[in-house]
């Protein structure tokens, strides 16, 4: 019968030996490349002023009206979709409060390469434009026969600006429809699709969008309704929230900020 001290030698042996696979598939698993993208806050842009030495918004056939304050909309910077992100990434960045994990088809649902990716995003980008002018106009009982809108935003694609769009366009014809300034001097920030009829709609990365609106000095973030759990994440000091469900409802809560009054909030 084996001794004791012969048993617990095999048993270090096998234990030893057994490490080695072990390693060896945690050395590969760290090393392979993994179906996720990298976030971080991305660019902000004022859509009252320039970007990149051209004005956002120019309008033909109306008066451009003096505008106060700032409308920032706000991006999220990915990594790209051929780079490759691996498992120390992807622990570094799940515990920083300035990055985030994502799954890849989640950020790039349509296209495999950065060429097709971005053609897609151009024309998300194109679309928003329109539907932004046409929600505008429409809010302001103007025809595009009679007035043009020329929106112009470089290197930035996707439909997320545009209820930042709509409000920066209405706020250059008619500021605040009572002679003063829609933002009433204040740096606004948000996101939110929209489309013709004034819908807003949810985006994704919120909370990163929020870290960028605060880091260029917003003090006021419009966020979709359906996104305000996501917005209170790690939510900057001093930065309030306002949720909108529609451009009524968006237009509504300015004037009331304005006003000092009561707006809506993001309660938890």
């Amino acid at each position: 019968m084996p001794s004791l001290s012969h048993l617990l030698r095999s048993r270090r042996r096998v234990l030893a030996l057994s490490a080695v696979p072990v390693a060896a598939l945690l050395a590969v698993t760290a090393l392979a490349p993994l179906p996720f993208s990298v976030a971080q806050p991305g660019i902000t842009a004022n859509v009252l002023g320039s970007y990149q030495g051209e004005r956002v918004i120019t309008v033909g056939g109306a008066e451009p009206r003096r505008t106060e304050g700032e409308l920032l909309m706000t991006t999220i910077a990915a990594t790209s979709p051929d780079t490759t992100v691996r498992l120390p990434d992807v622990v570094r960045s799940w515990f920083a409060t300035d990055r985030a994990v994502m799954p890849r088809d989640s950020v790039y649902p349509v296209g495999d390469t950065p060429e097709e990716i971005r053609e897609h995003t151009s024309a998300q980008m194109e679309q928003s434009q329109n539907e932004a002018v046409t929600a505008a106009l429409n809010e302001l009982n103007r025809s595009p026969d009679g007035v043009e809108v020329d929106l112009r935003l470089e290197d930035v694609g996707g439909p997320s600006a545009g209820l930042l769009f709509t409000l920066g366009v209405i706020a250059t014809l008619d500021g605040d429809g009572r002679g003063g300034s829609l933002t009433g001097g204040r740096t606004i920030a948000g996101t939110g699709t929209i489309d013709a009829d004034g819908d807003v709609g949810p985006v994704g990365g919120v909370p990163l969008k929020t870290q960028a609106a605060a880091r260029d000095g917003a003090t006021v973030f419009l966020v979709p309704e359906a996104e305000c759990d996501d917005a209170r994440v790690d939510l900057p000091e001093g930065l309030r929230l306002i949720p909108v469900g529609d451009l009524d409802g968006a237009l509504d809560a300015l004037e009331a900020l304005a006003d000092g009054e009561s707006v809506p909030t993001c309660s938890a």
